[in-house]
């Protein structure tokens, strides 16, 4: 966005508060998404599974019981990995969804500053007299 003339001000204004609203809801739908996204992982044998919600809390685990079976340390070590690669898949897909939103935010306009809002007033001050 360029910088207006004192007559685009209003145009320039309401456009910029529209971009700033439209990166503030992607930002909103980003949160939103990764609230709701779910990273899975499965064992080989497909006898351990698990899912790890957007912030890679692991939110289920299942071990079928033909699993148990298994020695002690090789279920343990099964366990954790899937328990691992659950919370990755959910940690790849949030960061793809911030990555989209950061690229979003990078849209945003420059803020307005001092010398712009000053300029502005100078100039109503010379136009009245």
């Amino acid at each position: 966005m360029s910088v207006p003339t004192p007559e685009q001000d209003a145009a320039f204004l309401a456009e910029y508060v529209d971009r700033c609203r439209e990166v503030i809801r992607g930002l909103y739908a980003a949160q939103t998404a990764i609230g709701r996204l779910e990273g899975q992982a499965e064992s080989a044998d497909g006898l351990v599974w698990a899912t790890a919600d957007g912030q890679a809390r692991v939110t289920r685990l299942s071990i079928n019981p033909r699993a148990l079976r298994k020695n002690e340390r090789e279920l343990g070590r099964e366990v954790t990995e899937v328990l691992q690669a659950a919370q990755n898949d959910a940690a790849r897909q949030a960061r793809e969804v911030v990555d989209k939103a950061s690229s979003r935010a990078d849209a945003l306009p420059e803020p307005l500053d001092e010398t712009f809002v000053r300029a502005r007033g100078e100039q109503a001050i010379r136009d009245l007299i």
